[in-house]
């Protein structure tokens, strides 16, 4: 199923209230903003699985940089908006691609099971992996990455998920180096993600 497709699903799901709400939602709280490095590092230790069940934690992403972005499959808007714009960037960058690790993990564990994950992800870069996990493990690593997200719901007795929209970019030896912020142009990002490979930290 492809990305639009998933859009069309989710929508119609939805109630008329629900869909003016997702405005508000996705662009509350920190929004595409640079997270406040001066609370403390950011990134850490983290036990998940992937798409396929298969165990991972930050080793499993050791010796490559990497992007990572947090979202949930049934996100209407925003999270297969900025799958398809990093799906994008990663075949501009050629062959350097395969230098980059690129995660996106839910945020709704709940729903989001490695084989949903996995058969959401089909429709975007191949190598974009899916972590998930318990709450608990998500709770974590959200922390570690000072990504805020919250369980909205709504008058269909169904619900949203308000969360954090940028995408973390970080070293191979699992330090902070800057972020993507959501729908940056398509020069800026793939300058950022170059940089990464080339282990130069970026603004």
């Amino acid at each position: 199923m492809r990305a639009r497709d998933w859009v069309l699903v989710v929508i119609g799901a939805l109630t008329g209230s629900a869909i003016a709400a997702l405005g508000v939602f996705h662009v509350a709280s920190f929004g595409g903003a640079r997270p406040d490095t001066a609370a403390g590092p950011i990134g850490g230790p983290f036990t998940l699985v992937d798409d396929t069940g298969a165990a991972v934690s930050q080793k499993t992403l050791a010796g490559k940089p990497y992007a990572m972005y947090f979202g949930y499959t049934y996100c209407p808007d925003v999270c297969p908006t900025t799958l398809l714009d990093l799906s994008r960037w990663i075949k501009k960058l050629g062959p350097d691609a395969e230098k980059l690790n690129y995660v996106f993990v839910t945020i709704d564990p709940g729903c989001d099971t490695p084989k949903l994950m996995h058969m959401y992800l089909s429709s975007f870069d191949k190598h974009i992996r899916g972590f998930t996990g318990t709450p608990e493990q998500v709770a974590k690593i959200a922390k570690e990455y000072r990504v805020y997200y919250k369980k909205i719901p709504t008058d269909d007795d169904g619900y949203v998920m308000d969360h954090s929209t940028i995408i973390y970019l970080m070293s191979a030896d699992d330090k902070f180096v800057s972020v993507i912020p959501y729908q940056e142009g398509d020069a800026s990002a793939v300058a950022k993600l170059q940089n990464l490979v080339a282990a130069t930290p970026t603004s």
